[in-house]
C-alpha cells in the first residue's frame, strides 16, 4: 500500500506518530486524519512491542492507532465511516500527496524495530507522572487560589523528590540528552512558544520553535523535559484562562478583546514567568541533598544537552515579538505575578 510506504518514509525523515497525526489534522480534514491514524497503525504493526521505544508506543496509544480491521484497509475504512470506495480513494490520494511534501525533521527516537527495552533509560516513573498530572489538572480547574497553590505545591514536591532520586542514581552513568516535540495551539503560537522557552531554560533544557508547523522542539534530560512539558502546559492553561477572564470583564469592542492586547498579554506573561523562575533560590544545600554527587551530574547533563542541540540544529535564529498594547503588557505581568510556578523546586529540576 502506497500510504504505508509514505508513512514508513516519514519515520526515516524524523517524524513520529503524534507529529504525523497532528500535522494532518491541522492541514487536511477529519477523514484524512482518521485514515492516517489507521495507516500509522498498519505501518507499526509488524514490529514486536519489545523493539518499539516506549515513547513511540505511548504516542500510538495517545492517537488511538491500532489495527481494528481485517483485509484491505481502504475498504474497511470506507465501511466503518459509511463512505464510498471512491471517496476513500480520493482521501487516500490527497493524503499521499500531502505526506510526500513534508520535509525532514531531526530524528529523535529509534525507528520501530530498532529499540531494545533494556537500552532505554527511564524517564519519570509513570505512577509519579500520572499523580503529578492529576494534581496539576485539579489546580488548573479550581476557582480557589489557596487550593490551587496547595495542589501545585504537592505536584512539584513529587517531581522534586523523583528528580533528586534519579539524579543520585545517575551518578557515575554517562550523561544522556534527548529531544521531544511539544505541539501548541495555532492561535498565538509565537507568543505561547516564548513561555515554553523560558520554562525550558529554567529546567536546563533548550527550545526551538517551528512556527510553520506549530510545535516547539525541546532538548534536555528525560526527566527535565517531562517537567518542562508539565509546567509549560499548566502555565499555558493559567495564562489563557487569565487572558480570557480579562476580556470577559471588558465591554464589547474594548482593547482587552483585541489581538494586539492578547499577544502583548502572552508575551508579558512569559517574560514575567521567566523572571520569577530565574529568581527561585538554589536549594541544593538543603538537608538530605548530596550536593557533592549532584554537581558533576548536572554539569555532565548540560554538556550532553548542548552537544545534542548543536548536532540537531546547525542553523537557528532568534525570534522577535512586538508589543503593541501597553494595557496587555501590564495585564500579562500582573497575571504572571500570581501564577503558580511551584517555587519549591530544587536546583535539580530548576537549574
Amino acid at each position: 500500500m502506497e500510504l504505508v510506504k509514505a508513512v514508513d518514509g516519514l519515520w526515516q525523515r524524523g517524524w513520529l506518530p503524534y507529529d504525523v497525526r497532528e500535522i494532518v489534522s491541522r492541514s487536511l480534514d477529519e477523514s484524512a486524519t482518521s485514515l492516517v491514524v489507521d495507516v500509522i497503525a498498519l505501518s507499526c504493526s509488524p514490529h514486536p512491542e519489545s523493539t518499539v521505544h516506549p515513547r513511540w508506543r505511548r504516542q500510538l496509544e495517545e492517537i488511538g492507532a491500532s489495527v481494528w480491521w481485517e483485509g484491505p484497509l481502504l475498504e474497511a475504512w470506507a465501511t466503518r465511516h459509511i463512505e464510498t470506495r471512491a471517496y476513500a480513494s480520493r482521501t487516500a490520494d490527497e493524503l499521499l500527496k500531502f505526506l510526500g511534501r513534508l520535509p525532514s525533521l531531526p530524528r529523535i527516537l529509534p525507528l520501530p524495530g530498532d529499540a531494545l527495552m533494556s537500552a532505554v533509560r527511564a524517564g519519570v516513573d509513570p505512577k509519579v507522572l500520572n499523580r503529578v498530572r492529576g494534581l496539576l489538572a485539579k489546580a488548573e480547574s479550581t476557582a480557589f487560589p489557596e487550593e490551587a497553590e496547595a495542589l501545585s505545591a504537592k505536584a512539584q514536591e513529587l517531581m522534586n523528590r523523583h528528580a533528586l532520586e534519579r539524579a543520585v542514581l545517575d551518578a557515575g552513568l554517562p550523561a544522556e540528552a534527548t529531544s521531544r516535540r511539544l505541539w501548541l495551539d495555532k492561535s498565538y503560537f509565537k507568543e505561547k512558544s516564548q513561555l515554553v522557552h523560558v520554562v525550558a531554560t529554567a529546567f536546563r533544557s533548550r527550545a526551538v520553535a517551528y512556527d510553520g508547523f506549530g510545535f516547539v522542539a525541546l532538548v534536555g534530560d528525560e526527566v527535565d523535559l517531562e517537567s518542562t512539558e508539565l509546567l509549560s502546559t499548566s502555565l499555558l492553561v493559567q495564562a489563557t484562562r487569565a487572558m480570557v477572564a480579562v476580556g470577559g470583564r471588558a465591554g464589547k469592542g474594548s482593547e482587552a478583546r483585541s489581538r494586539p492586547f492578547r499577544k502583548s498579554f502572552l508575551v508579558a506573561f512569559a517574560s514575567r514567568i521567566g523572571e520569577r523562575l530565574e529568581s527561585v533560590p538554589d536549594t541544593s544545600d538543603a538537608p538530605g541533598v548530596p550536593d557533592e554527587r549532584l554537581l558533576p551530574v548536572l554539569a555532565d547533563r548540560k554538556k550532553a544537552v548542548d552537544t545534542l542541540f548543536e548536532q540537531m540544529f546547525t542553523r537557528t535564529r532568534t525570534s522577535r515579538v512586538t508589543v503593541r498594547s501597553a494595557a496587555g503588557w501590564g495585564a500579562g505581568r500582573a497575571a504572571a505575578d500570581v501564577a503558580d510556578i511551584g517555587t519549591g523546586r530544587s536546583s535539580v529540576t530548576s537549574g
